[in-house]
């Protein structure tokens, strides 16, 4: 990525952590240390300073055809996952925010990106209380417009186009990379 001047707009869904996170240009000094965040919420990501310049001029739409969340199984340290997509399978874009900023060990330039979350919808909130930013594909050109503050799109999207079904906890290593990771399984009933 030699350029920094050019924007994009989509990415990948499964992407190293390097790249799925955002690292403000005040922190490029230090491009190695410091958070990198990998979500924005949508009630403070207009004032946060790791935030506010991407929301104002570097929004992106990330392309995905599902997503995870985890749910807390009560009296257990594990988590049970769970695969979120549309009901008729099709793609649709997350919300998000991308910056550039120079690793001053390398002298290359990088482009990171976190994803906005929000309330969950009725479907969600069945396992996790937050969810990325899902637009509607009539929202995506203002999204990405030159309007400084588009709040009112960062807003649950509705529930009913939407299924959501337990994985494996295969899904927890990046190693596992294959389709099967998003199988259904049967839940026992601790997991329920």
């Amino acid at each position: 990525m030699n350029d920094p001047q050019r924007p994009f707009a989509t990415a990948n869904y499964r992407i190293a952590k390097e790249i799925y996170s955002i690292a403000s240009s005040a922190r490029a000094s230090n491009a190695g240390g410091g958070r990198k965040p990998i979500n924005a919420k949508c009630e403070t990501v207009a004032t946060l300073p790791t935030f506010r310049d991407a929301y104002r001029r570097r929004r992106c739409i990330v392309p995905v055809d599902g997503f995870f969340e985890w749910k807390a199984i009560k009296g257990q340290k594990a988590k049970q996952p769970y695969a979120i997509a549309m009901k008729n399978g099709s793609p649709f874009g997350l919300g998000g925010l991308w910056e550039n900023w120079k690793d001053l060990t390398s002298g290359e330039w990088m482009r990171t990106f976190a994803i906005i979350t929000t309330d969950a919808n009725e479907l969600v909130a069945n396992i996790h209380d937050r969810m990325p930013l899902i637009l509607a594909p009539g929202d995506y050109t203002r999204w990405l417009s030159d309007d400084p503050d588009p709040r009112d799109l960062m807003r649950p999207f509705p529930a009913e186009p939407m299924r959501m079904w337990p994985i494996s906890t295969r899904v927890n290593k990046p190693e596992n990379d294959d389709a099967s990771i998003v199988e259904p399984i049967e839940l026992t009933i601790s997991a329920a």
